[in-house]
């Protein structure tokens, strides 16, 4: 099992999940929206937002967490989808997963994703 993390513009969301509903066997998604700062620390984003001393951009994250064999399929329908070709276009971070409680039934592993 992995976690596929993505921050993406959220402009994109709806067509993100558009194509990710598509994928067979995909779980699940939470999606949250957030701000902060890549390296150029949002100074020169015409999506800033300034809060005290400090720049922000909003973006959106999506959090999976889905069965091996369709990594690859999750990561790159998100990369394609989401790609505008512009710095801010975000990032997708995966991660191994030990374990999985689902807390309703109990179920571990696998069968609780």
């Amino acid at each position: 099992m992995k976690e596929i993390k993505a921050i993406i513009r959220p402009f994109k969301l709806d067509d993100v999940i558009t194509a990710l509903h598509k994928i067979e066997g995909l779980p699940g998604i939470t999606i949250s929206e957030i701000k902060g700062f890549g390296k150029s620390k949002a100074k020169d984003s015409e999506d800033a937002i300034r809060e005290g001393l400090h720049d922000y951009v909003e973006k959106v994250k999506l959090e999976l967490v889905v069965h091996n064999d369709i990594v690859d399929e999750v990561v790159d329908t998100i990369q394609r989808i989401a790609h505008t070709g512009n710095p801010g276009d975000g990032k997708i971070f995966v991660v191994e997963v030990s374990n999985t409680i689902k807390i309703r039934t109990n179920e571990r592993g696998e069968e609780a994703i």
